[in-house]
């Protein structure tokens, strides 16, 4: 029977053929095979074509309804099974979708997927990533440009229309064109058609069908010839199964912000335009505009689809308002050929939360509160909430990772995690309608000032760089932390971010440091607590050359420190009063302070602060004109602070006795002392000093001749100075006519225009690039 069928289809299509006046070579090209296969079918050779090979025969022949279903017909059919090619899809190469809309920034990752499917050893892969990441369009090109690698097809199911695992089996098999005839079981039934077949079957959003992973990788397994191509929120979860986790698009770099077509060149940019001149056709980015579309750009992630809804919004309000009203444009109704879980982010939100546990969905919602990422011991302690306690936190993290809520970053050093923005704000939401949002951020806010509190003493020795780069790491939590305190007036708690001071001022962030400790002073506080801001106040109202409001503030606390026994306190207050002493030209009441503050320190075996107040009673010194006890005061604070392993006094000592060389024109000696300084202050972060270091660095280069290098130099302190917002250490002013000197003299060497681009250079550099210019590195960069 079966021969007896063969021969009927091959002699019907000859005779189709032959009626439309068409050779074989002329019916395959229509039809997209190859002559040698019409001529296989013709001959009988060619047993069971497959529906999507009979519907493009029947394409290319331009056949009737009535003539299409005979030549099907005279096909022979497999047992228990018969093939009814889709209306209109016979070809399953042309079953994939056509995306309206070009693929923007995708490019390298479409060559990554399409390689593993091409090389065959994978043949199981799954694009994992969050809702509106861009899975599916990726998904769709990756499957176009492999089709021609899959003879047989390239088959696009889509299950997020489905309600149950249990459909997934019955909507694969519709769009093969197959319908159940007999006993014969569906999964046996597809697995006998696929068997043989070389076809790309793509499979997308799996992530709410995941109880059909077992019958798909059974698929896998029993057709070595199939592949398949998944997308979803989360892994599938079965051997052999290779994931590729789909990026957001790259985003700009805001310290080009400016630059148009620095900007542009970015991929969420470029998409993020795409789709606002769809909005409106007039839309442009200008240099009046790149740096709001940059930050509009940043704030949505690069999510595709965030980007998306944010762009049809720009006709209506403009960048500058979309900016300030982006949660309000994300939820405004996107394209309407959208699936209806896109129309808004909310709602591509609401669809993967809804596919958690409870307790899943508990830890999602309290995660929302961190700011900047964090670490599993922070989840542990602000997610260990009602029945999830911290041994259950890590399996639950591990889940919210697989669906794609949260994304980790390995620095081989650690790992940290975080939830892209938006899907952040969807959380924030939720645990505010929970009624969770007062503990959650309660737990937050004691975890990170603990935090603070416990890195205050470290800072002081040669752990600071690990200790001073984990709170950068954690600055927005920090800050977090700080604002909910005080919003709630519990100005108690957000005292005790006075632990900050040290690296508040190492890392340039006095102006920041000295705005939460007067927003702290203003509530109600215990005395001791009192006591500790107001000398933080201080410390960082002089980091700005506020020296009178410093004065009052050491003052205050320096009473109260006196009135509750706190003699560091006291001694610290002491500093900050011979500092501000010093920066009224006012020696002798400068003296008196940090000799005393000197006393205390030595009394308490505080070596952080003999380090620090030694170095000032040598720039003390030094101001007098007291050149060789400056000298050797100096060097009794640094041999201090090398031994302690702090950087921050060493590198304040070895820029006075650097200007000190430079006094003398040992330039060499002054170099080295100023290179030093250079790293140092590089290891800990203070980008202020280093600015200082460097401006020491272009009175040497200037001195040896070297114009065009000292006007670089020049160029760069003061980018790093504009920055950090130029910290006026008292104790560098001294040195100022000295730099003011270079300047001028380079200018005039250089001529204005030489002058202007050699420190424009400087200027464009980034820290890194300053630092090693500055050090004459080999990687260093001038322009």
């Amino acid at each position: 029977m079966g021969g007896a069928r063969t021969a009927d289809f091959g002699a019907r299509l000859r005779r189709l053929r032959e009626a439309a006046g068409l050779t074989q070579e002329e019916l395959a090209s229509r039809a997209g095979l190859s002559a040698k296969a019409v001529s296989a079918l013709e001959r009988g050779e060619r047993k069971r074509p497959y529906p999507h090979t009979i519907g493009a025969l029947a394409d290319a022949l331009e056949l009737s309804g009535a003539e299409r279903e005979a030549l099907i017909d005279a096909a022979p059919k497999r047992s228990g099974m018969a093939f009814i090619p889709p209306t209109g899809q016979e070809d399953l190469v042309y079953t994939l979708p056509v995306p309206l809309t070009p693929l923007i920034g995708r490019e390298r990752d479409a060559a990554v997927v399409r390689s593993l499917l091409v090389r065959g050893e994978t043949r199981l892969l799954t694009l994992t990533g969050p809702g509106g990441v861009g899975k599916t369009r990726l998904g769709l090109e990756v499957a176009r440009g492999a089709a021609n690698l899959f003879p047989d097809g390239a088959l696009f199911v889509d299950l997020a229309p489905l309600g149950d695992a249990v459909l997934v089996l019955s909507t694969v098999s519709q769009a093969l064109g197959l319908r159940a005839t007999g006993d014969r079981p569906l999964l046996e039934a597809i697995q006998g058609h696929l068997r043989e077949k070389r076809l790309l079957l793509v499979l997308d959003n799996f992530e709410h069908v995941l109880g059909a992973v077992s019958e798909v990788a059974s698929l896998v397994s029993s057709c070595p010839k199939l592949a398949v191509l998944a997308t979803s929120r989360a892994p599938l979860r079965v051997r052999g199964e290779r994931q590729y986790p789909v990026p957001p698009l790259r985003l700009p770099d805001l310290v080009h912000a400016r630059d148009a077509e620095e900007v542009a060149r970015a991929p969420a940019v470029e998409f993020f335009v795409e789709r606002a001149r769809e909005a409106s056709p007039s839309f442009e980015l200008t240099e009046n505009n790149a740096a709001v579309v940059a930050k509009i750009c940043r704030r949505l992630e690069g999510l595709p689809l965030a980007l998306e809804l944010a762009a049809a919004r720009v006709s209506l309000l403009g960048a500058v308002t979309l900016l300030a009203r982006l949660d309000q444009a994300l939820e405004a109704g996107g394209a309407h050929d959208l699936p209806e879980r896109q129309q808004t982010m909310r709602a591509t939100l609401r669809w993967s939360y809804e596919l958690l546990s409870e307790e899943e969905k508990a830890l999602f919602r309290s995660l929302s509160v961190f700011a900047g990422g964090f670490k599993l011991e922070a989840a542990e302690v602000v997610g260990a909430a009602g029945e999830a306690g911290t041994g259950k936190i890590l399996g639950l993290l591990g889940r919210l990772l697989e669906q794609s809520l949260v994304v980790a970053t390995d620095t081989g050093e650690e790992v940290r995690y975080r939830m892209l923005e938006p899907i952040r704000q969807y959380a924030l939401e939720e645990l505010e309608e929970s009624g969770e949002a007062e503990a959650t951020r309660r737990r937050h806010a004691e975890f990170f000032l603990d935090l603070a509190e416990r890195a205050e003493p470290e800072h002081k020795g040669p752990d600071q760089v690990e200790w001073l780069e984990r709170l950068e790491k954690e600055h927005a939590n920090l800050r977090a932390a700080m604002g909910w305190a005080l919003s709630m007036s519990d100005a108690e708690t957000a005292a005790r971010g006075w632990a900050l001071w040290i690296f508040w001022w190492y890392h340039s962030h006095q102006r920041e440091g000295r705005r939460w400790m007067e927003a702290v002073l203003e509530g109600d506080l215990s005395p001791p607590s009192r006591a500790k801001v107001l000398m933080v106040a201080g410390s960082m109202a002089f980091g700005h050359g506020d020296y009178e409001q410093s004065e009052k503030y050491c003052e205050e606390c320096l009473e109260l420190s006196e009135q509750a026994g706190d003699d560091l306190r006291a001694a610290l207050a002491q500093v900050g009063l011979g500092l501000a002493a010093m920066g009224r030209s006012d020696h002798e009441a400068a003296a008196s302070h940090l000799q005393g503050a000197q006393r205390s320190f030595q009394e308490a075996d505080e070596d952080f602060g003999v380090a620090h107040v030694t170095t000032y009673l040598g720039i003390l010194a030094l101001t007098r004109g007291e050149e060789g006890k400056a000298t050797q005061t100096l060097e009794e604070g640094l041999a201090v602070a090398r031994r302690i392993g702090d950087r921050g006094s060493a590198y304040i000592a070895l820029y006075n006795l650097a200007q000190m060389a430079l006094s003398r024109a040992d330039h060499d000696r002054a170099a080295t002392l100023f290179e030093e300084g250079v790293t140092l202050s590089e290891q800990i972060g203070d980008r202020a000093n280093v600015a200082y270091c460097l401006e020491g660095l272009a009175v040497v280069a200037s001195a040896r001749g070297d114009a065009e290098r000292s006007a670089r130099l020049i160029g760069a302190a003061e980018g790093l100075h504009e920055a950090v917002g130029v910290p006026a250490y008292v104790y560098y002013e001294p040195y100022h006519s000295l730099y003011e000197h270079t300047v001028s003299a380079t200018r005039s060497l250089l001529g204005e225009e030489g002058f202007k681009e050699a420190r424009a250079e400087g200027r464009d550099m980034s820290f890194e690039q300053a630092v090693a210019y500055g050090l004459e590195r080999e990687e260093a960069s001038p322009a």
